[in-house]
């Protein structure tokens, strides 16, 4: 008896070795964790319990009978992050470079059909070389296991994955399924075709880093929703993820005690400049809505004409969609509307509710928007919030002109409650463009055509370029002071918090992807 437990422990620590000491020497050198410190850092202390230690691969071709790894390339189980359930896989690039092969896809797999049974987030820590080349299409099988489970589980449970290592051709796909993706700077890398198969075909000369490095891909496409400096910070951030998201679909997030004082907001009351082409920052409106130090902004780096992010707002986890005039005016484009609607519906899957905080003089003109497709992608963003069925406020902050006020919650698309400052202008557009359009005839005759224009552009703005005629509607239900916005918004939420809405019976809708 006593022979068979020595080799079970001896085999139990050839696993965690994983390549061996010299290769996890190596992945220190470099600055990285291996696969268990990084769950050891990531869940709560003594709370993994790992499944499939002892699996290993089938292979044997190519002598691959005599290269035996326990755990096979990967490490998966479960344990808890502050105390909450999650299931949890790391690739370890010491073994094999932590290439997929059938076995380590059966593990990964398996781990992701418990979550979704169980309720529970996901969290993956990709460093992978790709698939196992010797096992071919068993391989290539693997991943579309995995991704075919990713969009079974989308919608039902938060998945989070965090790229700290290479994640080349095939498996990228699954990170890009999953709710947020996080990458480590200087020390990972996503992309379908690396850089010699660029040169090849393109004959453009690229590094890794600068084709599908954290920098490329947090500034111009947008893959990751996140960067962190190091293996350490990557982990404190999905920590961070976790606390703003509850535990799957069905239930929702945990609200933190929290007191109802006056909560008035005085550096709000002069943060609109009365220059109507002035910007300001949004993030200090946020800043001054949200409890102390509580935002926490997604996609920061893309497409910075627009903000969102996690912020507490009386304890209660919300969502956050704004305009940032700081950037092309807060006008919508083609990726700011993909950023928004994406960020709207994870919030809509998990019971999130919805601050929109809107600055916007429309959607952004020009060839390049119009080729790039701005109908149907701004549309994504109506769609998204239109679908929406958690609790959905606006505030008006300032400027809502055409076919984006409608856009950016209003109304109209099934806002639960909207507010606006009085700073705010609702209108068709801004009142220079009006006033040229509906007093041509007036202005081409008059004497002075200047004069007249100044004269029909205030004529318009004392009409239009103000919240109340929209009050008078019904379309805002109360025009509030800056410094009491706070207050009303934890109000609102608070009264929303059993909102319930019947969906049409249908399949799924068709959003314009």
């Amino acid at each position: 008896m006593k022979s068979k437990i020595e080799e079970l422990q001896h085999k139990i620590t050839e696993a965690k070795l994983g390549g061996g000491q010299k290769r996890i020497d190596r992945h220190h050198q470099k600055g990285k964790l291996t696969a268990r410190e990084r769950i050891d850092y990531l869940l709560d202390e003594g709370s993994f319990e790992e499944v499939g230690i002892l699996v290993t691969h089938r292979t044997t071709d190519f002598g691959m009978e005599n290269q035996q790894f326990y755990g096979d390339g990967v490490v998966t189980g479960y344990g808890t992050v502050n105390g909450r359930l999650v299931y949890v896989f790391a690739q370890d690039f010491t073994v094999f470079g932590g290439s997929l092969s059938e076995t380590h896809a059966e593990k990964i797999c398996k781990i992701m059909d418990l979550a979704v049974k169980v309720g529970a987030p996901l969290i993956g820590l990709n460093d992978s070389g790709g698939a196992r080349i010797q096992e071919g299409v068993r391989s290539l099988g693997g991943y579309a296991d995995i991704f075919y489970r990713n969009v079974q589980a989308s919608g039902v449970i938060p998945q989070i994955s965090a790229i700290m290592g290479p994640c080349a051709g095939g498996a990228v796909y699954s990170p890009a399924m999953t709710d947020f993706t996080i990458m480590v700077e200087n020390s990972s890398y996503m992309f379908v075709t690396g850089p010699n198969v660029v040169k090849t075909v393109t004959n453009e000369e690229v590094t890794s880093e600068e084709l599908g490095g954290a920098s490329a891909h947090s500034t111009k496409s947008g893959v990751t929703h996140l960067t962190a400096a190091n293996d350490v910070q990557c982990l404190e951030d999905i920590k961070t993820l976790l606390s703003y998201m509850p535990q799957n679909n069905q239930e929702t997030t945990e609200k933190l005690p929290f007191e109802l004082g006056d909560e008035f907001r005085e550096e709000l009351a002069n943060i609109v400049p009365d220059n109507a082409n002035k910007p300001y920052d949004m993030r200090a409106v946020i800043d001054g809505i949200a409890d102390t130090d509580s935002f926490f902004e997604i996609h920061k780096d893309y497409a910075d004409n627009i903000v969102v992010g996690f912020a507490r707002l009386g304890g209660r986890s919300v969502g956050i969609v704004a305009n940032q005039p700081m950037s092309l005016a807060g006008c919508l484009d083609v990726n700011s509307s993909k950023k928004a609607a994406r960020f709207t519906r994870f919030c809509d899957c998990f019971n999130i509710p919805l601050l929109v905080l809107v600055d916007v003089p429309g959607f952004l003109p020009g060839t390049d928007q119009e080729w790039n497709a701005i109908i149907t992608n701004g549309a994504k963003l109506l769609y998204a919030l239109s679908e929406a069925t958690v609790p959905r406020v606006s505030v008006i902050t300032r400027k809502a002109y055409g076919g984006a006020y409608d856009v950016m919650n209003s109304k109209h698309i099934g806002a639960d409650m909207n507010f606006a400052w009085p700073s705010a202008e609702i209108a068709v557009m801004g009142a220079k463009g009006a006033s040229e359009i509906i007093f041509k005839k007036e202005i081409a005759e008059a004497e002075d055509h200047e004069a007249k224009l100044a004269e029909k552009e205030a004529e318009y703005a004392d009409k239009f370029a103000n919240p109340y005629r929209a009050a008078a509607r019904g379309f805002i239900d109360e025009v509030i002071l800056p410094e009491e916005t706070r207050r009303k918004l934890i109000k609102a939420f608070a009264m929303l918090e059993g909102k319930k809405v019947e969906r049409p019976n249908r399949k799924h809708g068709n959003i314009p992807l």
